[in-house]
């Protein structure tokens, strides 16, 4: 990747300081004609290149500048949120303008030209979805948003800390800021008990890093992949099934769906987060707070809770009658193979929407009418709370209430679908004679291990006006001890190839009887998938858990622009694509003292059945394919997603053993969770409140 490709990604330092300040660690200054500059500092020109002139000087190109009087209407220090129509419009406009821009010179101009003027939560968002999506960019490492934005993770409390140390104490002498494990609500209120998952930066993280690679308006050639509708369908079933398997394991019922929209919100949050852009704290969201019809003219949205439940039938109503009609009064069946993408686009709803005006908006507008319940008509001029924001939803209690919902819809529809038959599922002359799982280093088999770990990521990319150097912030999450999977097979007809899929659920419900296994699918969450080669009669398999194809490892997730980057070859553009994924620390549950009872399912379906012509190059990067898709490439999986456990199981099949062909097995395993702490590698001690 090229200098000048690389000298974009400066944007996303200090995102709030005007470009003519120094950027990244070699304080360059962005050089930009006298027009960039905003009306504020076009008189002072000359003084501000007196002051911050630097022998590290990017050249910026004079061009004609497209009309971005679109995207210039929203303040620069408001709040941004994709789900509000009219900020989305804004933001599509200016991906429209990053992508068109003919050379990368010519985008570095637009970017500088907006970095200025525009709001930095819009500007890094559509900055980030044109670098992933530009054919000369695609190799760019993208910051991490924790890094970038940190206020929208970590206590308002640290920031005034931060600011103290970068200003007062030599950077070599400097010590990470601990943030606290509990300082959101104490154990008094029971939903903090799952607390560490909803907070935890990783995936908060993932899901701002999802809307990313599939955003849902911009130009139609980026929103547009294959079977797009279906992956938001089955990323969000999978975090709702990886929720509910952790609010088992901490002796909560599963999520109750969120489907009366007139009555009280019985679960409150307050983030403690502040918005160093706008200035403003997050709101909170009070307990048994209701929902009202909203009509806020700042931010140009009104809709009544009404237009939501008329949208929640009319959808209701085209899966019972098995099709929807599209933008030119056609019926268009929801057939088994594209039925559920269709119905995907519908619901989140994006721009490929079949109708946009019969289904509306539901999944984004309940995200608003959520967001805005405390200040439905702007009359204390307050803006959303955290569930407006892609990077901070999954921290409250009700995303998951309303993606229950939304997973229910879905669910609706895959009840109406044909039930696989034994031909489907079964491979023949394969058998799986023995599965077992060792943790890595110590332990008897079959026992996974759980534990807390601490480490420190990076504040001072997002510290505006204040001295360079590192600041890090020490927070502490979940981990668990690397395992081995371990599968014996048998191959009675020649050689052949196969997918492996594995998956994990909890055993018993939450009275701690075993369930039917029309529920517990929904609880299945999908741990690996890879292709096998089974050669001679008896095989043995092998696979890390580090190899998974769900998660990308921890050092992608917290990742430093410049420490342990790749500097040549495959490994670097490897390394720079993958960032959609979850994280790897988050790849099991958290489990329990005594051991947490789970079932471990492992399946080798038919290579005939699953393969994928792909078209084109080869694929950049594969290792989190399972919720994130591959780069520029079909689905790597002709099964529908989350295949077998996405339809009811046929008759007679009611529990899990009922349910297995001889290519399948399950194998009970618990998760034991020990309660130790693990320090990061770096001795210095954390500075605490």
């Amino acid at each position: 990747m090229s200098q000048k490709a690389a000298n974009i990604l400066k944007l996303f330092d200090r995102p709030t300081e005007p470009s003519f300040m120094p950027k990244g660690d070699d304080n360059s200054v962005f050089e930009s004609p006298s027009k960039y500059l905003n009306d504020r500092f076009k008189p002072i020109k000359s003084n501000l290149d007196n002051r911050f002139g630097s022998s590290n000087k990017i050249q910026v190109k004079d061009i004609n500048l497209p009309d971005l009087s679109l995207p210039e209407m929203l303040p620069r220090r408001a709040n941004f949120s994709l789900f509000i129509p009219s900020h989305r419009k804004m933001a599509a406009r200016m991906i429209e303008v990053f992508v068109g821009m003919r050379s990368l010179d010519d985008f570095m101009a637009a970017a500088v030209y907006c970095h200025d003027r525009m709001n930095p939560y819009m500007f890094i968002y559509a900055l980030s979805v044109a670098i992933l999506h530009r054919p000369d960019t695609q190799g760019l490492q993208i910051p991490s948003l924790c890094e970038v934005f940190p206020d929208k993770y970590m206590d308002r409390a640290l920031f005034a800390e931060a600011r103290e140390e970068s200003n007062l104490v030599p950077e070599e002498s400097r010590v990470p800021l601990e943030i606290p494990r509990d300082y959101t609500a104490s154990d008094l209120d029971i939903e903090h008990r799952v607390a560490y998952f909803r907070e935890d930066l990783g995936i908060n993280l993932h899901h701002w890093h999802w809307h990313l690679v599939y955003p849902f308006d911009a130009p139609r050639e980026i929103v547009n992949k294959d079977r797009r509708g279906e992956l938001f369908f089955y990323m969000h079933q999978q975090i709702m099934a990886r929720y509910n398997m952790e609010r088992l394991c901490n002796n909560l019922a599963r999520t109750k769906r969120l489907v009366n929209w007139r009555d009280p919100l019985e679960e409150g949050y307050f983030p403690k987060l502040d918005s160093l852009v706008a200035s403003r704290v997050w709101p909170p969201r009070f307990a048994n707070t209701k929902l009202n019809d909203v009509y806020r003219e700042i931010d140009q949205i009104k809709f009544d809770l009404q237009d939501l439940e008329r949208w929640r039938d009319r959808i209701y109503a085209a899966i019972h009658s098995g099709t929807v009609v599209n933008d030119d009064g056609q019926f268009v069946e929801l057939s088994e193979s594209r039925g559920i993408d269709i119905l995907g686009n519908i619901l989140e709803a994006s721009i490929l929407s079949i109708n946009m005006n019969l289904y509306g908006d539901i999944h984004n507008l309940g995200h608003v009418a959520i967001a805005l319940c405390h200040d439905p008509e702007g009359k204390n001029l307050e803006t959303f709370s955290i569930m407006g924001d892609p990077a901070t939803a999954m921290r409250d209690p009700i995303f998951y209430r309303w993606h229950a919902f939304v997973d229910d819809i879905f669910q609706e529809h895959k009840n109406t679908l044909p039930r696989y038959t034994v031909q489907q599922l079964e491979y023949s002359g394969v058998k799986i004679t023995s599965v077992e799982v060792q943790t890595d280093g110590q332990g008897p088999k079959n026992r996974l291990q759980t534990f807390w770990q601490r480490s420190d990521v990076d504040l001072s990319r997002g510290m505006d006006f204040t001295p360079r150097g590192n600041v890090f912030a020490r927070f502490t999450h979940l981990q668990h001890r690397p395992f081995t999977y371990k599968i014996q097979v048998e191959n009675s007809g020649g050689p052949k190839m196969g997918t492996c899929r594995i998956f994990m659920a909890p055993k018993f419900d939450e009275r701690g009887l075993p369930m039917l296994l029309r529920d517990q699918k929904l609880l299945f969450v999908e741990l690996d998938k890879f292709t096998v080669n089974l050669k001679g009669t008896k095989n043995t398999i092998t696979r890390k858990s580090t190899e998974s194809s769900v998660t990308i490892p921890f050092e992608r997730t917290f990742r430093n622009l410049d420490a342990g980057r790749p500097t040549e070859g495959g490994n670097l553009e490897q390394f720079n694509y993958c960032g959609c994924g979850w994280p790897q620390h988050m790849l099991i549950c958290k489990g329990s003292a005594e051991g947490f009872p789970c079932e471990l399912f492992v399946m080798i379906s038919n290579i005939n059945d699953d393969r994928v012509e792909q078209q084109g190059s080869q694929a950049q990067c594969t290792d989190a394919a399972s919720y994130c898709g591959i780069r520029s490439q079909l689905y790597p999986d002709r099964r529908s997603m989350g295949y077998p456990f996405d339809r009811l199981p046929r008759q007679r099949a009611d529990t899990l053993r009922q349910f297995l062909t001889p290519n399948m097995m399950v194998v009970d395993v618990t998760v034991q969770h020990t309660n130790q702490t693990v320090e990061p590698q770096s001795q210095a001690q954390p500075r605490r409140n």
